[in-house]
């Protein structure tokens, strides 16, 4: 963990904590248990000390889902937008280029990054933006040649993106992984059912509730068919820094870059969209 990403979870806490505040009681509780957290967690990743951190907060003011009207939110707006923009895929000249930016597009609809974001603008702009890493031809490819497929999920109205692009690649064998349990605002199996995902792919959870995949801990039925595939498709952020370190060839990521750290990790600009493998 970056000493940078202390400070984002300490703006994003206090923006949460307006949204459900505790006790004076249960604040200090919480205060220590955030500062004492991340001054020992030097070997913990941030999608591990974001589900602590949101796991001490659901106890404390005994809310189990504290995204949930977000997530319910952004399902219906994004299943809006996936009516008009359908019709528009497949009179596309290039609908598997069209269909993977609205996937990208999606990863900005992330509360562990921001709370507030332009759905829209960021539509608008990565249908007529540069890859700063990858491409599609080259993504394209890797998919034609892949006989199974697993695609790692990240928010939920994201999924609806993510639904749309799998649509759209016909791809005979694709499963979707999400979250075990509610986090953030991270897709769960319900999620994935009331937008339809399983009418164009398996749906798996990955048996762990950290916002990302840590192999580590995720279940053996979900690492039996990770270990399978012939291609894994790591949507967000979160799932980023959970699998950079692997080192494995089989992964692309498809994201958004939302900070300076990953910006200087892999050396594209913050705000960009990406295509890393």
């Amino acid at each position: 963990m970056d000493y940078r990403c202390k400070e984002c979870f300490a703006k994003n806490y206090e923006i949460l904590l307006k949204k459900i505040p505790l006790s004076i009681d249960n604040s200090l509780l919480f205060s220590e248990y955030f500062n004492g957290l991340l001054n020992e967690s030097e070997t913990k990743t941030s999608p591990e000390i974001q589900r602590e951190l949101h796991y001490k907060l659901r106890e404390l003011n005994n809310t189990p889902d504290p995204y949930l009207e977000e997530k319910i939110k952004c399902n219906k707006i994004a299943m809006s937008l996936y009516e008009e923009w359908k019709p528009r895929i497949q009179v596309s000249e290039n609908p598997f280029d069209l269909a993977l930016r609205l996937a990208i597009a999606g990863n900005i609809m992330d509360y562990g990054a921001s709370h507030q974001f332009d759905l829209e603008k960021t539509i608008s702009k990565a249908l007529v933006a540069d890859f700063a890493i990858g491409s599609s031809s080259s993504l394209k490819r890797r998919i034609s040649e892949a006989q199974k497929v697993l695609f790692l999920g990240d928010n939920a109205g994201e999924i609806v993106f993510d639904k749309l692009f799998i649509e759209t690649i016909m791809h005979p064998d694709v499963t979707y992984a999400v979250k075990e349990k509610a986090i953030i605002n991270d897709a769960t199996f319900q999620d994935a059912i009331e937008v339809g995902m399983h009418k164009v792919a398996d749906i798996i959870t990955n048996g762990y509730d950290a916002p990302s995949t840590i192999l580590g801990k995720c279940s053996e039925d979900f690492l039996n068919i990770y270990h399978s595939a012939d291609l894994i498709i790591s949507k967000g952020q979160g799932n980023l820094e959970g699998l950079l370190d692997e080192s494995d060839p089989r992964i692309i990521f498809l994201f958004m870059v939302k900070c300076d750290v990953i910006s200087e990790r892999i050396a594209a600009e913050k705000g960009s969209f990406v295509i890393l493998n």
